[in-house]
């Protein structure tokens, strides 16, 4: 693995990049290991959730706010983290700084963003610098800062902070948890009275923490290294500043960190149990008169309560699916075309299990299998026990005649009035 720093001035931020000795490209039916995976990161600006992409205005070494929006997929098996638990790209708002691994698109023909040549990220892009505008634009995770820090077991200290009308700047360095690093480098972060500050239970803001004389209502304070986590956006800055990131929340304890990941983690349950657990086949077996016995692998990143709900003699319907999770065939509900029956077992893979895989195989038999349920395609799992709703019209591929551009939105989606 290659890493670099870029060390810009003091009132530029500090960029880690690293890239990976080759770009990596993964194969269908397998899951790539995430040491081969480009790194970056940058602003979230656009987010297309039902296809399951969007665009990050990607750090780098030039003017920021110069920096095109940058295109990015997430995989099939591809994981979205938000405060430090599982997360839908719907619930990242607009501006959060995310950080990227990602890879080559696995097949260029299909692919749901732009595909751009191998080498993209080493080419400078006018006053924006390089490595904006990788080619690596298959997202395998995508996390938000706290819950990088908390994978990484890294926490944002606080070293001193400079306020005045209940807005200022802090400085800070994201070091290990346990222990000090001497070589992290400060950075300077703006907050204001809009930035969220969790303690315990409690949400506060600037204002609460000047009145309770925590923060000085106006000049400089040492703040002695406090460690918390820390949210970070972007925002444009006066004075000629082109990268300085913005903090939109301030994460005080770890019951704080806590009860934000158990929020988003009961919003993420909700709504898988709703759209069904996305799973790719690994085998087929046919019988006859349209008998099978399917074997598939469900993906990673999910509460363990949901693979839980997956258990030997239980019944499941299994639909079919495109690489973006849309279920197909949807026009009377996925559980109407879908294959029926019951599991016969449930495996779990010992040791190490890549990311974006669960390491839970199932294997159920049903006496009426789809076209969908093909070796090494993305289908959808429902345990019968989760409730049968319909999901929206944006989220399914129509029924009858489609192809792959069907996964764009196009005019035709709209109502004609």
């Amino acid at each position: 693995m290659k890493c670099f720093l870029l060390f810009l001035s003091a009132s530029f931020l500090t960029l880690g990049v690293c890239t990976a000795e080759e770009p990596f490209r993964p194969e269908t039916g397998k899951f790539p290991p995430l040491e081969k995976a480009h790194s970056y990161r940058g602003e979230l600006v656009f987010v297309d959730h039902a296809n399951r992409r969007g665009s990050l205005r990607v750090a780098g070494a030039g003017t920021y706010f110069r920096n095109a929006p940058h295109p990015f997929a997430m995989l099939p098996y591809g994981i979205v983290r938000y405060h430090g638990a599982q997360a839908d790209l719907r619930d990242i708002p607009l501006g959060t700084v995310m950080h990227v691994r990602a890879f080559l698109p696995p097949d260029p023909k299909i692919s749901a963003v732009p595909v751009l040549p191998v080498d993209n990220r080493e080419k400078t892009a006018g006053y924006s610098g390089a490595g904006i505008e990788p080619a690596e634009n298959h997202v395998l995770l995508l996390e938000d800062e706290p819950s990088h820090c908390l994978r990484e077991g890294r926490v944002w200290k606080l070293k001193e902070l400079e306020i005045k009308n209940n807005e200022g700047m802090i400085i800070a360095s994201c070091e290990p948890k346990a222990g000090e690093d001497s070589k992290a480098s400060e950075e300077k972060l703006t907050f204001d009275a809009a930035t969220r500050i969790w303690r315990g239970r409690e949400s506060l803001m600037v204002s609460d923490l000047i009145t309770e004389g925590v923060w000085p209502a106006s000049g400089k304070k040492s703040l002695g290294g406090q460690a918390v986590l820390l949210g970070i956006t972007w925002k444009p800055t006066p004075d000629g500043i082109f990268t300085r990131f913005h903090i939109s929340d301030i994460w005080l304890d770890e019951t704080a960190t806590q009860r934000a990941a158990q929020i988003q983690t009961e919003v993420h349950k909700a709504f898988i149990r709703s759209r069904w657990m996305p799973a790719w086949v690994d085998a087929v077996e046919y019988g006859k008169f349209g008998r099978a016995t399917v074997t598939a692998t469900l993906f990673g990143g999910m509460d363990a309560s949901l693979y839980a709900d997956f258990q030997k003699d239980s019944q499941v319907l299994m639909n079919g699916a495109e690489n973006t999770l849309k279920h197909a065939g949807g026009n009377y509900g996925p559980a109407h075309m879908a294959s029926k029956g019951a599991i016969l077992d449930v495996t779990k893979a010992a040791g190490d299990v890549p990311l974006g895989s669960s390491g839970i195989q199932i294997q159920f038999e049903t006496d009426l299998v789809i076209e969908g349920i093909r070796a090494a395609r993305v289908v959808r799992v429902r345990p019968a026990s989760w409730p049968q709703v319909q999901v929206p019209r944006e989220e399914y591929l129509g029924d009858g005649n489609f192809s792959h551009e069907d996964r764009f939105p196009t005019p035709a989606i709209f109502p004609k009035y």
